[in-house]
């Protein structure tokens, strides 16, 4: 599964370096597919080509925000999420809402990465 961030986040910051993706972002920032990984382009489920420094609109306006689609759950890198690890207010939790499995999440970190 992915991990999201919960609106008790204090905006503190600790865990968006940690991310191997890149897939954390503050609050009403644009986010990128290649950001921090090796995409220079990908095609959507519709077909839509996508480059990866395209800007995409922010999941939150308010609070730090993990972009599901490149989140590993730190896997491949990590041990454990090193969002969670580092969060001082716990709100880095596991994302009920999609829920994968270890090999999905290496085959996501394989694909974001050019593996």
């Amino acid at each position: 599964m992915a991990i999201m961030i919960t609106d008790e986040c204090i905006n503190c910051g600790a865990c968006e370096p940690e991310c191997p993706n890149t897939a954390i972002y503050e609050g009403g920032i644009e986010w990128t597919w290649g950001g921090g990984t090796e995409l220079k382009e990908l095609t959507l489920e519709d077909g839509t080509v996508v480059s990866g420094d395209e800007k995409q609109t922010p999941v939150s306006d308010e609070f730090y925000y993990i972009v599901t689609e490149k989140c590993t759950e730190c896997t491949g890198f990590h041990e454990e999420p090193q969002c969670a690890a580092v969060c001082p207010v716990d709100c880095c939790v596991d994302d009920p809402d999609h829920r994968e499995s270890e090999e999905e999440l290496l085959a996501k970190k394989q694909f974001l990465h050019g593996e």
